[in-house]
């Protein structure tokens, strides 16, 4: 015989885990007896949350708005996070006994720079509300009945009046993530756009001289081009050089863009500027040297490692002096230091991807419920919508604010 419950959750990542501790809560608030369940494949819960920010779970950031996140419609998305804001994360995690702090990036991590805090305290949230968790216990197939939901496993079979998907996306497949949620929404009756990794380490080819700079960080201002030269997408930040190719905050911000336009526009590239200046102003630094060695000059611009290798690229010898340089050599240095073309063979995959790109639209989704137009009763939170933010906080404080709204309309 099936088993019942009220309200299902497939996925207890953090999206998941949010929308079980505030259904339950709500349905306390009105006073209903609902089981709620949630349900997850993994054998260990929480995988995504202990490997966030390096082992310290960044679980927002000081400023969210929705020009932090990539979706077809900046406004869906700014009508979602209102209804569950930085503040309200905050004082959650401050109630479950965890204190933030802002670093000076504007990210917020536990004070005790602890991700196995962070899911403590959800754990311990969602433990309290009275939802149940069970794993592991991996959704094999969900099928819509007239008065709800069947879903099945290995494990038996489970009918519930309402559901919610927060299954996640493809990103960090080890930790449980396989894209199956895309199929469970397929058969309920939704779309999904074109999914691909997004906050991505990105490869170059091979002999490229930034990869024998394994370990040289430094801020670059990372640009993408179409073919005919267009600027598509552009940021800020620090990057990293590794024995692959490159990342860094910069290099993850950036690869969604790249990637996806290369999807419409093969010949579109990265194009690296390694100086915050003016192209014009340091032509005119060069050309005002004189005796002094042009490797001193951008000794002062950049880690000796980088300028070295900027130098052999541009095949100006280190001794050079500004009087000495020619102006095709000073045009080629000029040109490797602010306006690198940098041959990206490709991206390490949803193994190292943070987060997937694509997934169910917002337009399919009543935003106030995060309740489906095309399939009364169900609801989708997290990653398996089509919304990704870029690093340091934002998809998680997605996360928290669509499970909010998911769960605690489910219970009414």
């Amino acid at each position: 015989m099936a088993e019942r419950a009220d309200i299902a959750i497939v996925g207890a990542g953090a999206a998941g885990l949010f929308a079980g501790i505030w259904a339950a809560r709500r349905a306390r608030e009105l006073g209903h007896d609902r089981r709620i369940l949630v349900l997850d494949g993994a054998a260990k819960i929480g995988a995504k949350i202990l490997v966030a920010g390096g082992g310290r779970c960044n679980v927002t950031h000081h400023a969210v708005t929705e020009r932090d996140f990539n979706a077809a419609s900046t406004g869906a998305v700014r009508s979602v996070l209102a209804r569950f804001g930085v503040a309200d994360t905050v004082a959650f995690f401050r109630e479950m006994g965890l204190e933030l702090k802002r670093e000076e990036t504007g990210k917020l991590f536990p004070v005790t720079d602890r991700a196995r805090d962070v899911l403590d305290a959800l754990l311990r949230a969602l433990r309290e509300s009275g939802a149940e968790l069970r794993h592991p216990a991996r959704a094999e197939s969900i099928e819509r009945e007239a008065d709800g939901f069947v879903i099945r496993g290995a494990w038996g079979e489970i009918r519930a009046g309402r559901l919610i998907l927060a299954t996640g996306g493809r990103s960090l497949p080890k930790t449980g993530s396989d894209g199956a949620g895309y199929e469970f929404a397929r058969a309920l009756g939704h779309g999904v756009t074109r999914t691909f990794p997004a906050l991505v380490p990105l490869t170059l080819a091979d002999g490229h001289f930034l990869r024998d700079l394994s370990g040289v960080s430094f801020p670059a201002t990372l640009e993408v081009r179409s073919a005919s030269g267009k600027r598509q997408a552009s940021t800020r930040g620090d990057a990293l050089c590794t024995h692959f190719g490159l990342s860094g905050p910069a290099v993850l911000d950036i690869s969604r863009h790249l990637i996806a336009a290369r999807h419409a526009d093969a010949g579109a590239r990265l194009v690296v500027s390694f100086v915050d200046a003016d192209r014009g102003a340091l032509e005119g630094e060069l050309v005002a040297l004189g005796p002094k060695r042009v490797a001193s000059w951008l000794r002062g611009m950049l880690p000796e490692r980088l300028g070295g290798a900027i130098l052999a690229h541009a095949g100006v010898a280190p001794e050079t002096s500004g009087a000495t340089l020619t102006r095709d050599a000073r045009r080629a240095l000029l040109a490797a230091v602010c306006e690198l073309d940098v041959p990206v063979t490709g991206d390490r995959g949803y193994t190292y991807a943070e987060v997937t790109a694509g997934g169910v639209p917002l337009s399919e989704l009543t935003l106030r419920t995060m309740e489906s137009r095309v399939c009364p009763g169900l609801r989708l939170c997290g990653e398996i919508l089509d919304v990704d933010g870029r690093i340091g906080g934002f998809n998680f404080q997605w996360a928290w604010a669509s499970g909010f709204s998911a769960g605690r309309a489910a219970a009414e």
